[in-house]
């Protein structure tokens, strides 16, 4: 957070003197300094989200290329450019949005970090007992379930596991069980990566329900 905030300010502040000065020399000198800020805000912004976060930071780096894409149909006069850019940079601003408020996080948090905030919040954190099982045991209370929701992650995707989701749940609909698939605004490492999965093996679209 030490390190993004000012490279913002020093693209601002470099975009504002581009603007106000008619100097063929010192724009190429602001645009050089520019382009060198924003690689190091870049490379800081996504090297600081942790693993979690990284849905967030996709959607927002979305976003930033909207609005980079509108600026330049503004500078090229370009009427589509501008309405395309629009559309890009507000969806991933609104997705973003979405994707905070689900893990009840505020978007600086995300991007800007707060390790103050972050300290205080593993302090106040309620510890519990975790409870293990087997796969016979899951086994068990599946088949004499009558309705399951099966809520998908980032393992299930590392793990290749969709293809045994799908046998598992064409089982259980098979034996009378209501199943149902529960997805996250922000399970998985981008947008959408459970639904793509979850499709490609053939999984009905209307099981499939959004937290």
């Amino acid at each position: 957070q030490y390190l993004n905030k000012p490279l913002t300010l020093l693209n601002t502040a470099g975009l504002a003197a581009l603007v106000a000065y008619d100097s063929t020399v010192l724009g190429s000198s602001i645009l050089v300094t520019a382009a060198l800020s924003s690689f190091a805000l870049g490379w800081n912004i996504t090297n600081s989200i942790g693993a979690a976060d990284m849905p967030v930071a996709i959607t927002v780096l979305n976003s930033y290329s909207g609005w980079a894409l509108c600026a330049e149909g503004f500078m090229l006069a370009n009427p589509m450019l501008t309405i395309v850019g629009s559309l890009i940079g507000s969806s991933g601003a609104i997705l973003s949005y979405i994707m905070c408020k689900a893990m009840n996080r505020s978007l600086q948090n995300v991007i800007f970090g707060s390790w103050t905030t972050g300290a205080t919040k593993a302090k106040t954190a309620e510890h519990r007992e975790h409870v293990e099982t087997n796969a016979e045991q899951v086994a068990e209370i599946l088949v004499n379930s009558k309705n399951v929701v099966i809520v998908p992650g980032y393992g299930m995707a590392v793990a290749q596991a969709q293809y045994a989701i799908a046998e598992l749940t064409r089982h259980l609909v098979e034996n009378g069980v209501k199943v149902r698939f529960a997805i996250h605004p922000v399970a998985g490492r981008m947008p959408g990566q459970m639904n793509v999965l979850l499709a490609e093996v053939g999984i009905p679209y209307d099981i499939v329900k959004e937290m």
